[in-house]
């Protein structure tokens, strides 16, 4: 699959920064948050000028809130380890974008593994959990679970009311009504889940959102 033209300039100099060697590993999965936070807040509005302009064309079919659950599943298929864009390559350098951030990625979780296994409580479970020691996947699978909410909530701070993800409709009594609420199913007692990401596009393989867009 080819990737969208967007995504040649996706940004992600964050994500390439973090194998630092000014690197806290003991405070590894707080600081992985928040240079995936600032990734995703600077990309919010590198999105919304130019899709904007072009929402303006008849016959464009994206919406500005689209174009952000895009980057956002960008966003954790690069965490995840699932991204399938290589990017540049330097001359005379064998290693691509996506080594390098993958590289790093995996040098952060290795040490989010390590403070894990430090807690003699729950180093059992999780070396039992993550057998994986070297990609990390499952690890990673399970902390963009913990923390795309906050991820989502960096990437649309910026965004105009107006791009909201969810419309207003109405209600049978004709008032307006917003399903920003209820985005969720309540579970059996009657609670909802406290993950209100209205979007699943980072649950969506990555080619099958490019083959879309190229649609």
């Amino acid at each position: 699959a080819c990737a969208p033209y967007w995504r040649l300039n996706f940004c992600n100099k964050n994500m390439e920064k973090k194998g630092a060697n000014n690197f806290d590993r003991g405070n590894a999965k707080h600081k992985l948050l928040a240079e995936g936070c600032f990734a995703a807040k600077y990309e919010g509005p590198s999105i919304k000028t130019p899709y904007s302009k072009k929402a303006q064309n008849p016959g464009f079919g994206f919406t500005t809130s689209n174009e952000l659950a895009r980057n956002f599943a960008e966003i954790g298929d690069i965490v995840r380890g699932k991204n399938l864009y290589f990017g540049k390559k330097k001359k005379k350098k064998t290693e691509t974008e996506r080594d390098k951030i993958e590289k790093n990625l995996q040098k952060i979780f290795g040490d989010i593994y390590k403070e894990l296994t430090k807690n003699e409580k729950k180093a059992s479970e999780a070396q039992n959990r993550y057998k994986d020691t070297k990609n990390f996947y499952q690890l990673r699978e399970d902390w963009w679970t913990a923390n795309r909410e906050t991820v989502w909530k960096a990437i649309t701070c910026s965004a105009d009311r107006g791009n909201a993800y969810f419309r207003q409709t109405c209600n049978d009594d004709g008032t307006s009504s917003r399903a920003i609420h209820q985005c969720r199913c309540q579970k059996k007692d009657g609670t909802h889940d406290s993950d209100q990401v209205p979007t699943y596009f980072d649950y969506v393989p990555q080619y099958l959102r490019w083959f879309e867009e190229w649609a």
